[in-house]
């Protein structure tokens, strides 16, 4: 079955997340897209399979197949939904310049997530023993 929208998992609490999602939310997308502050509301990453840290650490979507895409990926889904955008995608996506920016992406998701409290304490909550009692 494939879905005519993706949804888009972003940390709401981060400036520079909130900044460029509100540049895309004002675009005009070839097809419907359901953004989703996991970081102000964790209860949207329910039957995800991802946990809050996990989601916050990196961009994630799930795609119109259903598939959630991670870093580069999510962007690039992202990215193919807005003209003017598309050709940066097609040149994100071939493969000496894919690996060089999903290198620099992962290197600067892992420092904003250190750097942010609300991502060290979803971090914390999903190691706490409450989570694992039945």
């Amino acid at each position: 079955m494939v879905r005519s929208l993706i949804e888009v998992y972003y940390d709401g609490k981060c400036g520079l997340c909130s900044r460029e999602i509100g540049y895309y939310k004002r675009l005009t997308p070839r097809s419907s897209i359901v953004w989703n502050d996991i970081a102000t509301h964790p209860e949207l990453l329910q039957g995800t399979g991802m946990s809050q840290s996990e989601a916050l650490l990196y961009l994630r979507v799930r795609d119109a197949e259903g598939a959630i895409q991670t870093g580069l990926d999510a962007f690039l889904v992202i990215w193919r939904q807005f003209r003017g955008w598309q050709l940066l995608a097609r040149l994100a996506a071939l493969p000496g310049i894919y690996r060089g920016v999903s290198f620099a992406y992962k290197r600067f998701a892992d420092h904003r997530f250190k750097r942010h409290a609300h991502c060290q304490a979803s971090l914390q909550a999903s190691v706490s023993p409450a989570r694992f009692r039945a």
